[in-house]
């Protein structure tokens, strides 16, 4: 009796160790903040297209890359004087620590969440990773996520903040979900930004209600989705709610 005993109780620390390292969370280096900012200058006309409210630093090399990159003259050669700007003049490593805080304290919902995606059953693929990496960001839109990477880019303020929410949770789950469906369902029915982000929103609300009663429905002016997805059990079939919705 022992042996099984001792056996089973192995086996569910394990099981308990696991579920509660699916979230790791990372302070960026500079270098790293310097390429996001990059990045996030270079797309400048989709966010100011989409009405997307951005954090990026003060400083007149900001409002001159800014300006190249709207008018379609940005080069790579600005790259290196926008590094050195991050690195020497604004980086400060203690001003991600109040927000690396308050993700930790989410840690146990956050995997408990992640488990639960993993245990629903769909007639598609929700692309699961066994470790998401969540990196912390003075600058942007407020969440971002790379689908091929398990990665999730957070914005947080010096004082601890994040846009639109107190818990960092709605927007870490929000963007999980975005990677899940990335590949089967977005890429798949070339689903459209705005119909995109209804989709998610809804697949957040049917699934935590109950743990993000603070989650908030973008409101972008796209509905039609919506009289398909009013249960939990409408996601199972999502792949056939898309294609008949698209036409594809």
């Amino acid at each position: 009796m022992k042996y099984p005993l001792l056996t089973f109780v192995f086996l569910f620390f394990l099981l308990q160790v696991k579920s509660q390292d699916r979230i790791k969370v990372r302070i960026p280096s500079p270098e790293e903040e310097a390429e996001y900012v990059w990045s996030t200058i270079q797309d400048i006309n989709f966010f100011e297209a989409h009405n997307y409210q951005l954090s990026l630093p003060e400083g007149k090399i900001i409002v001159e890359l800014l300006q190249k990159a709207r008018t379609g003259s940005l080069s790579n050669e600005s790259y290196p004087r926008l590094e050195r700007f991050l690195r020497d003049s604004i980086y400060q490593k203690e001003a991600y620590q109040k927000g690396y805080d308050k993700i930790h304290d989410q840690l146990n919902l956050l995997n408990e969440m992640v488990a639960q995606l993993d245990s629903n059953q769909y007639n598609w693929e929700f692309k699961s990773f066994e470790t998401y990496t969540v990196n912390l960001t003075l600058y942007g839109p407020g969440g971002s996520y790379s689908p091929n990477e398990g990665l999730v880019l957070l914005f947080t303020t010096p004082s601890g903040q994040f846009k639109g929410y107190k818990n960092p949770t709605n927007i870490i789950i929000h963007e999980i979900v975005h990677i899940g469906i990335e590949a089967s369902i977005i890429n798949r029915y070339q689903v459209p930004h705005t119909l995109k982000e209804r989709i998610v929103d809804k697949f957040v609300i049917l699934n935590f209600r109950q743990h993000l009663p603070t989650y908030q429905i973008q409101d972008m002016g796209e509905y039609r989705i919506d009289p398909y997805l009013k249960e939990v059990e409408d996601l199972i079939t999502l792949n056939k709610i898309v294609a008949t919705l698209l036409n594809r």
